[in-house]
């Protein structure tokens, strides 16, 4: 069972439910509130709107697919596979190459705040941001589980958890710039309610270049991490009041190589099987800034 939200134009967001039966038939729910829907408050109103691909989800206008949930708080989680850490000492320029690997045997995971209430973050269809002050730049497919506050899985989506990896490599206490900076996460198209937990979700990811020639394509199961969803979030909510709604991203198995570098004119496509396929062009993060952004000096 999948969830998408979207909007009729400048109209409030409405949710719909997209049929197991029929996967471009979007029935829309009388509900607003993604947490309802997502326990179980799932009344069609009747109106039923028809996708233009049962993938992407994407809708015909004057309808406007969104990303599925706006959360109040996304958090992430770092070095979950074995070809994340991996890439993660290679790329690092200092000599703090083994706090990457101790992290990846440790009990505590690494886990960080991504965004909040949405500010970074876009849906399937939108550009993603690239730092003007990095050269290497990748995205990072990721299962993501959405939780309530004591940390139950609720539902699942797709993440992207867009890195500058250079930005990193120079030093381990820029990881929040490498991370956080003008649409650095997607999360979409749907959000699937999973009948079972433990069936392990297959993510692929293509990376297309600004005149359309393939640049890089591969593929991951969450089946290959060292921890469980359930494990992550239990960290995550552990003596932290983390809002109900709020989205993890569980980490990534997919590392373009070293030659490969996302940048304006770009297009990502990750793909997991049962949710659809997330899709993003790739724009300077400077261009993707909020146009409420002030310029006022704070003192």
């Amino acid at each position: 069972m999948r969830l998408v939200r979207f909007r009729e134009q400048d109209a409030e967001s409405r949710l719909g439910l997209v049929e197991p039966a029929a996967p471009t038939r979007v029935l829309e729910l009388e509900t607003r509130d993604i947490l309802a829907a997502l326990r179980g408050a799932r009344e069609p109103t009747g109106r039923t709107l028809e996708a233009l691909d049962p993938e992407t989800l994407e809708l015909p206008p004057p309808f406007e697919l969104l990303a599925p949930l706006v959360p109040p708080e996304t958090w992430a989680a770092g070095v979950t596979y074995e070809r994340s850490r991996e890439a993660r000492v290679d790329e690092s320029r200092v000599e703090a190459r083994d706090v990457y690997s101790l992290v990846y045997e440790a009990d505590r995971p690494e886990l960080f705040l991504k965004d909040a209430q949405g500010r970074r973050t876009v849906g399937s269809g939108r550009s993603v941001g690239v730092r003007s002050d990095a050269s290497w730049t990748v995205p990072e497919p990721e299962l993501a589980v959405v939780i309530d506050a004591e940390g139950e899985l609720l539902g699942a989506t797709i993440g992207n958890d867009v890195t500058a990896r250079d930005v990193e490599g120079a030093n381990p206490l820029y990881l929040p710039q490498a991370k956080l900076f003008a649409a650095a996460c997607a999360l979409g198209p749907a959000i699937l309610i999973p009948e079972d937990w433990s069936q392990p979700f297959e993510i692929g990811l293509r990376i297309l270049a600004s005149d359309g020639a393939l640049a890089f394509e591969a593929r991951t199961s969450t089946e290959r991490m060292r921890r469980s969803f359930e494990e992550l979030a239990a960290w995550l909510v552990r003596d932290n009041p983390v809002p109900a709604g709020s989205v993890l991203l569980t980490g990534t198995g997919l590392v373009p190589p070293d030659d490969v570098a996302l940048a304006p004119g770009y297009r990502i496509e990750i793909h997991v099987p049962r949710i659809g396929t997330l899709v993003n062009p790739v724009a300077a993060a400077a261009d993707l800034l909020p146009p409420e952004r002030s310029t006022t000096n704070v003192r």
